[in-house]
């Protein structure tokens, strides 16, 4: 039997400590701080097999490296980490996919990127709408060919491997010059030398593939959608770079009829609607691995 003092002391409960809370509030906003910091500049390398209808059997496999909305940010002294990164995909070629740049001043950092881009592999470059907007696009594009890069202005050039051949063509984007070629009208040109070639178009603007597939281009690689800002299960993207909700063709791969779209989330962070910010949306070095098979497959 146990025997209870009525006249004992009722015991007191312990009451936390102010500054364990302090402690605590402080341990999540520095983890949320460095969560948020690996979400904007902490690259994430992507490899995807990209279906291309009608490519050559001698180009499976072709590996390239796509940079797109870099928006001025050099990784690394001289981009060295960014071009670390890119050397180790030992990529066939490189395509960048426009907004390179957010301010003239930012064209400094553009060389030692360019040479190191071009010293990898073979780099082709496309505008995007954020270079038009800095203006002195033709200094650009001539620092870019100085430093190797071949820039696409509405062009295209003949790739070979093993015999076999096909189109890389480029447009500028359609903030440049109201003159300029419209796909349509350079996708024609193109059949008109190579009739029944595959054509791999570079162009900035991913919201613009219904048009790119219209026109009959095989593959479409392009940038601007910046993933949907930010990245939620089942969803394309929350936020497009046009301020809608729940935008479309943001990240990775699409098909329409015998075209398909690629899509990088872009390595930069964004400028709209909710400029440098970016969730569950790490900046993207996209690898594509190219396998011949029905776009629509």
């Amino acid at each position: 039997m146990t025997r209870t003092d009525s006249n004992a002391a009722p015991r007191s409960k312990k009451r936390r400590h102010p500054l364990r809370w302090v402690a605590a509030l402080l341990v999540l906003l520095v983890g949320g701080w460095f969560f948020l910091q690996w979400q904007l500049w902490g690259i994430q390398i992507t490899v995807t097999q990209v279906p291309v209808a009608g490519l050559p059997e001698e180009f499976e496999g072709l590996r390239i490296v796509q940079i797109s909305d870099l928006h001025g940010h050099a990784y690394g002294e001289d981009s060295g980490e960014l071009l670390e990164l890119v050397a180790g995909q030992e990529p066939d070629l490189i395509a960048v996919t426009g907004d390179l740049i957010d301010r003239e001043s930012q064209m400094e950092m553009v060389p030692a990127l360019a040479r190191g881009l071009a010293v990898i592999a073979p780099t082709y470059y496309v505008t995007g709408n954020h270079e038009w907007a800095v203006g002195n696009v033709p200094r650009l594009k001539g620092i870019l060919a100085e430093c190797g890069v071949t820039v696409f202005s509405n062009q295209y050039t003949i790739l070979e491997r093993g015999g076999a051949s096909l189109v890389l063509a480029g447009i500028d984007d359609p903030n440049g010059y109201a003159d300029q070629k419209t796909p349509e009208e350079l996708y024609e040109e193109i059949r008109a030398q190579a009739a029944d070639q595959c054509i791999i178009l570079l162009a900035h603007r991913n919201d613009r593939f219904d048009q790119y597939a219209a026109a009959g281009y095989n593959l479409v690689i392009s940038g601007h959608g910046h993933g949907g800002i930010v990245r939620l299960p089942f969803t394309d993207g929350l936020l497009g770079t046009n301020r809608r909700f729940f935008p479309t063709w943001t990240s990775g791969v699409y098909t329409l009829g015998d075209s398909t779209l690629f899509v990088s989330r872009g390595l930069g962070n964004n400028t709209v609607p909710i400029p440098g910010f970016r969730l569950f949306n790490r900046p993207d070095l996209a690898v594509l691995e190219l396998t011949a098979g029905e776009a629509g497959a």
